[in-house]
């Protein structure tokens, strides 16, 4: 089964029939939206941005994200066969991946092309544009911010932004990230926090701390929209 999913004309296919449906959602979904004024200081000012979310609201970002007001976005997307599926589906809902990975050490970025996903995520933070990462993926633990957020943040001198967002009724799947599926005319929430800013650095030491205060809060605004949903 695993190597007919991996097909790429199937693959493809089922990225279109899912970006698809994730369309209808997006839309008939009813939104409610806390610190949004957060957002749209941000999105006003320009120059680049990142913007995390857990990697089990991944379903849910394109509704977190207004086209032609918000910097032109990448969503940065592992090269395993199944973030080729996500960044097909991504693509096709207008959020262009960048593939790689952000790991936990040196050797593992290289395997995961992790390095030339920072270089180019780099170029585009540098260009004004806005990069969406999933700071506990591909594999996680869940809900826990690895550093490349951090890092990605100390290198361009971008603001960080975080958003937690649910929905419900919902699909979750039993995956490792728990992930979400949205059903259509339900409601979804985004609350946001931030910005917030790392050292100008590329040492990694110096920026650790922030990976547990900003996943502490990103678990907290994730809470926030799941208390909004019910």
């Amino acid at each position: 089964m695993k190597a007919l999913f991996r097909n790429p004309i199937v693959q493809g296919l089922l990225a279109a029939i899912f970006a698809g449906y994730l369309n209808l959602c997006l839309r008939t979904l009813r939104w409610t939206v806390s610190g949004a004024e957060r957002a749209e200081g941000v999105w006003d000012k320009g120059g680049g941005v990142v913007v995390c979310f857990w990697h089990s609201r991944i379903a849910l970002a394109p509704g977190s994200w207004p086209k032609g007001r918000a910097q032109p976005p990448r969503v940065m997307v592992s090269l395993s066969p199944d973030g080729q599926f996500i960044a097909s589906a991504m693509e096709k809902l207008g959020f262009p991946a960048i593939r790689g990975s952000a790991a936990k050490s040196a050797s593992a970025a290289k395997a995961k092309g992790g390095a030339q996903a920072f270089r180019e995520s780099l170029k585009w933070l540098k260009g004004g544009g806005g990069v969406a990462i999933t700071p506990d993926g591909p594999r996680g633990p869940a809900n826990q911010m690895s550093l490349g957020a951090a890092t990605l943040a100390g290198a361009s001198g971008a603001p960080v932004l975080l958003v937690g967002m649910a929905c419900h009724p919902a699909i979750r799947l039993k995956s490792w990230d728990r992930g979400v599926i949205p059903l259509p005319f339900g409601r979804a929430a985004l609350v946001w926090d931030g910005p917030h800013h790392a050292e100008r650095t590329i040492d990694t030491g110096a920026i650790g701390h922030l990976t547990d205060a900003w996943g502490a809060a990103l678990n907290a605004v994730t809470d926030q929209a799941e208390a909004l949903v019910r």
